[in-house]
């Protein structure tokens, strides 16, 4: 599996932003994809995943960006999007699309089970 994330920008406080991310392979429906992200001098952390068709392909979140941010993939186009809304400076890092072609739930916000990633893509938030 490749994956082409898109979709970064610049925003103001408050603002919205949508990344998306494009996937290339056989049985992508199958793939937990998640969106990670790291900000400088963090660590990469944990955004949103969206499990495939063995977990009924349901999201899971950060408690950080619940509510503010949505994780939606669309299986015939092979693509994930993370909408994000209510953006906060905090919120400012390179993103990166990954998928797990096992999509064990309990690891699922570790990254480190990752078995694909995307080249990332920069969201910054400022006023």
């Amino acid at each position: 599996v490749q994956l082409q994330a898109s979709g970064g920008g610049s925003v103001q406080p408050g603002g919205s932003l949508r990344v998306s991310c494009a996937a290339s392979g056989r049985a992508f429906r199958s793939y937990t994809i998640a969106w990670f992200r790291q900000a400088p001098g963090k660590e990469r952390e944990f955004v949103a995943a969206v499990r495939g068709s063995g977990g009924g392909f349901r999201p899971y979140y950060a408690d950080s960006v619940k509510d503010r941010f949505t994780i939606s993939r669309d299986n015939a186009k092979s693509t994930v999007s993370l909408q994000m809304n209510s953006l906060d400076p905090e919120d400012t890092a390179v993103y990166y699309c990954a998928a797990d072609q096992n999509g064990i739930l309990s690891t699922i916000r570790v990254g480190g089970s990752y078995d694909y990633w995307g080249q990332g893509t920069q969201v910054t938030v400022s006023s």
